[in-house]
């Protein structure tokens, strides 16, 4: 039988009386408690927030994207003739143009990015499933077709029941401005087929026409703003990606989906572990409670630690009865709000109780969880580590005194 061990857990939960320490200790396990599932229930939420951010820009973005490193066009024919061949992996691939421009539809006007596409966009990618309102449609019978996001037809009151198009302006290339503004402008028009909604940001922003009406509108020639590429199913994105990026040389930048929002995953990343840090904090302000409580206890039982003492207990045993004391202390509120998190996160994934403020002008109507065993067992590292060393010190630095054994008990 571990003595030591034994005796603090006499401590924790003895039922003989209740006094000030008693209810110390059960608060010291309440803070520890309410730290960890702070803990575990915030950053599963970070993690759900994440994970469908993920899911919703996948939708649209190419496995790989190759983009110049310097400037805004390149020719691709050298991807077609060469690099396609040399990869595998690929399974197929897209020319794209995007550009700014000036939209106007009826009396109103809008700044957007017209992203030309191929007319098999819709097969490389899953925009079907992002349609509102009409069709993904492009082209037929000879007739071209803008699909905008859905801020963009909102600020532009666009209305596909009527047969109003969509007119694009934008510069002239290599024509400086002059005092006729009609002169140093080019100007096209094409009619509405559908309106798609994916996050505000991708909304408020895209038009997708035909590849052939955006090389018109900007004047690019053969000349693309980036090769969007799709894989085939069970294929390491990383290997294809550094075999790209060794033969197309410094030149191109290869990225993949999480690249290609680098700085929205980094700011996300940012913003969780910032919290979590508060979070940390707080909690070694908690486990103060811990040292208190572990103080007021070696006090309390100073006829015990004689008593001990005198029945020939050395120093270290004594010190380890403390020591397992606060430890425990730790051990419970840590699985104890480890358990009560994992719950409460289970629940919101299966019953959504917690909903988003807005009344269903969100994507979705519940807060997003998703339980990640790395970050539990980070969080369990860390509270366990703050409590040890809570209960450590109060042990080594206060009770020395009292383990001086007096000599009218020997």
């Amino acid at each position: 039988m571990n003595l030591p061990l034994f005796i603090a857990r006499r401590y924790l939960i003895s039922k003989k009386k209740q006094n000030i320490i008693n209810i110390i200790s059960g608060i010291s396990v309440a803070g520890v408690t309410v730290g960890t599932f702070a803990l575990v229930v915030v950053l599963s939420v970070f993690n759900g927030f994440n994970d469908l951010i993920r899911s919703y820009f996948s939708i649209l973005d190419p496995d790989l994207k190759i983009t110049p490193v310097e400037g805004k066009l390149f020719d691709p024919t050298f991807f077609s003739d060469s690099i396609q061949h040399k990869v595998p992996g690929i399974a197929d691939f897209s020319f794209v143009i995007e550009e700014n421009a000036l939209l106007k539809y009826e009396t109103r006007q809008f700044i957007a990015t017209v992203k030309g596409v191929p007319t098999n966009f819709a097969n490389t990618t899953g925009i079907d499933e992002l349609m509102i309102d009409g069709t993904f449609l492009l082209d037929q019978n000879g007739i071209q077709y803008a699909v905008p996001g859905q801020g963009v037809a909102s600020n532009l009151g666009m209305n596909l029941n009527f047969n109003d198009p969509l007119h694009i302006y934008v510069p002239k290339k290599g024509i400086r401005t002059s005092v006729n503004l009609a002169n140093s402008l080019n100007h096209d028009y094409i009619l509405p087929s559908g309106v798609f909604s994916l996050l505000e940001e991708v909304d408020n922003r895209y038009v997708f026409v035909p590849l052939s009406f955006a090389r018109n509108l900007f004047e690019t020639g053969d000349m693309v703003s980036a090769i969007e590429i799709r894989l085939e199913d069970n294929v390491s994105v990383s290997t294809v990606s550094d075999q790209l990026k060794n033969l197309l040389g410094e030149q191109f930048h290869v990225k993949n989906k999480y690249q290609q929002h680098d700085m929205l995953y980094k700011t996300m990343q940012s913003e969780k572990w910032a919290t979590y840090l508060i979070l940390v904090f707080i909690l070694v302000i908690a486990s103060f409670n811990i040292l208190g409580s572990l103080s007021l206890l070696i006090i309390d039982k100073k006829d015990d630690i004689a008593i001990l003492r005198s029945m020939g207990a050395s120093p270290s045993l004594i010190r380890k009865i403390f020591l397992y004391e606060g430890w425990l202390i730790t051990v419970t509120g840590v699985f104890a709000g480890l358990f009560l998190g994992i719950m409460v996160s289970l629940a919101q994934i299966h019953f959504q109780w917690i909903t988003l403020p807005g009344n269903g002008s969100f994507v979705i109507t519940a807060y997003p969880v998703k339980i990640d065993p790395i970050d539990l067992a980070l969080i369990t590292a860390v509270v366990l580590s703050i409590g040890f060393l809570a209960a450590w010190y109060p042990v080594r630095y206060i009770s020395g005194k009292h383990l001086i054994l007096n000599p009218a008990a020997r």
